[in-house]
């Protein structure tokens, strides 16, 4: 779905464009839940030359939405990793656009060196320098067997679509 906003960026008339972003290959969309939920799992903001991509937050789940490696944390952080990912390659980007992450775990006392360990791993295979900018917090999540959600922006030129 394509937006066209009638508003200005600054003070130059500058249409903003916006589209949903999925990749149903990995992960569903969330108004096909049992219990439909409002959100898209990417938005695409275009502004003249650059493009945004939102990630909502992105959890361990499957192509059917079901929540999946229940109770191993370190498996979910994959599976995390692996869902944000697919979104990003939808629209031809990768990680090494990715500017900001806000990471949201179930029990950071608990989780956190296995997670930091984990980002760390994923990071130094891609070759991210510089690493985005994060912030990690403890939270309930949505689902009381998910650990571990991530959501991301991404900067990158409005030629690739």
């Amino acid at each position: 779905m394509r937006e066209t906003i009638d508003r200005t960026a600054s003070k130059i008339n500058l249409p903003i464009i916006k589209h949903a972003v999925s990749n149903l290959k990995l992960l569903n969309e969330a108004y096909a839940y049992a219990k439909p939920s409002s959100f898209s799992r990417a938005l695409r903001i275009e502004l003249k030359d650059v493009a945004i991509l939102l990630i909502s937050g992105t959890a361990s789940i499957d192509d059917h939405g079901v929540s999946v490696h229940v109770g191993d944390f370190r498996r979910q952080l994959q599976r995390t990793f692996q869902n944000v990912s697919g979104l990003l390659e939808s629209v031809q980007a990768s990680w090494h656009d990715v500017v900001r992450t806000t990471c949201y775990l179930r029990d950071i006392q608990r989780d956190y060196d296995v997670f930091n360990e984990e980002r760390t791993t994923f990071y130094r295979q891609l070759g991210l320098d510089p690493l985005p900018a994060t912030t990690d917090i403890e939270v309930a999540l949505c689902r009381p067997d998910l650990l571990v959600e991530i959501e991301a922006i991404a900067v990158l030129s409005s030629d690739v679509k």
